[in-house]
């Protein structure tokens, strides 16, 4: 029984660590569908070498995976796990094949539907929330087994001892490296977040003072040339046309260095009401040209360390997203909630404007990455440097044609 309980287990390692090897960097939906068919094999591997006893009772691990795509992915993900599991225990035959068809039923009706719930929870939680799922299920299967065997003898109690044991340690364990694996992921993304963030602040130092002073030199010989009397109308467009590209120049330049280091004058200690309500009020004519409804309210004590004019551009930047974000929408709303949490000040931005996919999530915030045709993607890089300083970060929730939210937690 123990070599098999260890075959078992590799098995369940084995989705993680080709995912970790080969598949990791692939796009987002690429590598779901990826991660649904190697636990496919999983559950296929666990039916085929099952676990056991002496006693000649059996059982395998199939529902560890089963659940925890059930939890992580959803309906949308579990479905296709939920046939392959039924269909290759139909091709199996043998007794409890109705048994697993009815469990396999419930737990997908069931499960799923706690999984935002789940996601929403701490890692120690989610933890929690596995392994007691797995136990409940499988206590279930064992009672159904129970009130068919009438009889208990102490060989069923031992099944019941080893199943519940094996199933709620193989659970624990694979969720423990599952939480790791995601920590690790997640670090390692802030830290080539902070790596561009430094890029660009090294870059935008270095080259300001010598591309700005050219640029102003060109912008006033050509305004004096522009006050010429002998220039044809044609001349003075091309001139025109020369000044608005050299003021979109500076404008660029002006983005690259808001990445620099704050500077002492700027730092204050509040609570961020001011600014708030000061982006609000410069937002409001340009969300007025668009149609845009605006609500804000404020309600937060704590008091913390930041950057007043990058704190600023930040919000401006987030609300003018989300105004451009809801050009043609109908009854468009931009929402705006200052709240505190657990000692950190919550803003939340919420439009319900044209939304974003997962691809488009999983880039946000890269330099040179918009999904504005005209866009640079130094304003939202901006955005999550500024909030990068403070030690705070940004969850952005989003969903095509539904709208987006965006969560900014500042630390006290």
């Amino acid at each position: 029984m123990f070599e098999t309980l260890l075959l078992n287990f590799l098995f369940m390692l084995f989705p993680v660590l080709i995912f970790l090897i080969f598949f990791e960097n692939r796009p987002h939906a690429y590598n779901r569908k990826i991660l649904v068919l190697l636990t496919a094999i999983t559950m296929i591997l666990c039916i085929a070498k099952p676990i056991r006893l002496e006693s000649g009772f059996i059982f395998d691990l199939r529902y560890v995976p089963f659940i925890i795509t059930a939890l992580y992915g959803g309906y949308k993900h579990v479905l296709p796990l939920y046939l392959i599991l039924n269909v290759y225990r139909f091709y199996v035959g043998g007794e409890g094949v109705v048994q697993s068809l009815l469990f396999s039923t419930a737990v997908l009706v069931l499960v799923p539907a706690l999984s935002k719930r789940f996601l929403r929870s701490k890692p120690r939680g989610r933890m929690i929330w596995a392994t007691g799922l797995v136990i409940l299920t499988m206590g279930c299967y064992l009672i159904v087994l129970s009130l068919i065997l009438g009889k208990l003898d102490i060989q069923y109690w031992m099944l019941v001892v080893n199943a519940l044991t094996i199933h709620a340690v193989v659970m624990a364990v694979l969720m423990i490296l599952l939480e790791q694996i995601l920590l690790n992921l997640r670090n390692r993304e802030r830290m080539m977040q902070s790596e561009r963030l430094n890029v660009v602040s090294e870059l935008a130092a270095s080259v300001s003072h010598e591309m700005r002073n050219p640029l102003t030199v060109t912008s006033g010989f050509l305004q004096l040339l522009n006050q010429s009397k002998g220039l044809t109308p044609e001349e003075k467009s091309y001139i025109e046309l020369s000044l608005l590209e050299l003021s979109r120049a500076e404008k660029i330049i002006s983005d690259y260095l808001s990445f620099a280091k704050p500077q002492s004058e700027n730092r204050v200690y509040s609570n961020l009401q001011a600014e708030c309500e000061y982006t609000k009020n410069v937002i409001l004519p340009y969300a007025t040209i668009h149609k845009v409804a605006v609500e804000f309210s404020f309600n937060n004590s704590l008091f913390t360390h930041y950057d007043r004019n990058q704190m600023q551009q930040c919000l401006i930047n987030l609300y003018k997203n989300a105004i451009e974000a809801m050009k043609e929408t109908q009854d468009a709303v931009l929402s705006i909630a200052i709240t505190e949490s657990e000692q950190n000040i919550l803003i939340t931005i919420r439009d319900n404007g044209i939304g974003m996919t997962k691809e488009e999530l999983s880039r946000l915030g890269k330099p040179y990455y918009s999904t504005k045709e005209e866009g640079t993607g130094l304003g939202m890089l901006m955005a999550y440097n500024a909030v990068h300083k403070v030690g705070g970060h940004i969850r952005v929730q989003s969903e095509k044609g539904k709208g987006t939210t965006f969560r900014i937690i500042i630390p006290t």
